[in-house]
């Protein structure tokens, strides 16, 4: 059975009741002084959004609050809780911990010397190997995240009332959860572009999931 397949038998609804049609879009966090000061922030980093970043999660809010999402999802990290504050005034932000970024390991909350990018770099080649059990040293591999990401889409099969969700997550994490949707293998994560506040449009319907667009805060505010 192919992997597609599989993540679609996994992820199929209820034939009962149903949403016919669901849209999730899934958005990265905005911008904080450690992405801006390209310092490598995971899971054990609980940093807050800068000023730019509190910017761009206004501009998300005045373009997609029209849509009058279901539910919202963020992770137990503030940049993501932060990032859907203008929503809270109107929807209930529902934390999942499931979401939060990989832990980085002894890579958290420093800015990478040589010594550290050839560790980094030493790591992501294996996990492009397939080598998806390793981690950075003290922290999370790929297959770790996953299996927390697929508690939380255990957890939206059965919300089966929502037909327009929102997750906000975070960068690496975004990645998985995208590869553990599509049923692609975790290899092929770096198929998958993120920038802070760059959304992805999934729809399913009739138990099929397809990506509609992948699309930067940029474009978004361009098209509308």
């Amino acid at each position: 059975m192919s992997l597609k397949m599989m993540a679609l038998l996994s992820y199929q609804c209820c034939t009962i009741d149903c949403p016919i049609r669901r849209e999730i879009y899934i958005v990265r966090h905005g911008q904080t002084d450690y992405n801006l000061k390209k310092i490598v922030q995971g899971r054990g980093v609980d940093s807050s959004l800068n000023s730019r970043g509190r910017g761009q999660a206004e501009t998300f809010y005045r373009l997609h609050k029209h849509l009058d999402f279901d539910k919202i999802y963020v992770s137990a990290l503030k940049r993501s809780q932060q990032t859907m504050a203008p929503f809270a005034s109107e929807k209930e932000l529902n934390v999942h911990p499931e979401l939060d970024e990989i832990d980085w390991g002894i890579h958290e909350g420093k800015k990478p010397d040589k010594l550290l990018k050839k560790q980094y770099q030493k790591v992501i080649d294996r996990w492009k190997l397939g080598e998806l059990h390793v981690g950075m040293e003290g922290g999370e591999s790929p297959l770790d995240v996953q299996n927390r990401m697929r508690t939380f889409l255990e957890y939206l099969q059965s919300d089966l009332k929502s037909q327009r969700v929102l997750i906000c997550s975070h960068g690496r994490a975004i990645c998985i959860l995208l590869c553990t949707i599509l049923g692609r293998p975790l290899t092929e994560m770096y198929d998958f572009k993120h920038s802070n506040l760059g959304s992805y449009k999934l729809i399913e319907e009739n138990q099929q999931i397809q990506l509609v667009y992948s699309k930067s805060l940029r474009q978004i505010n361009e098209e509308a």
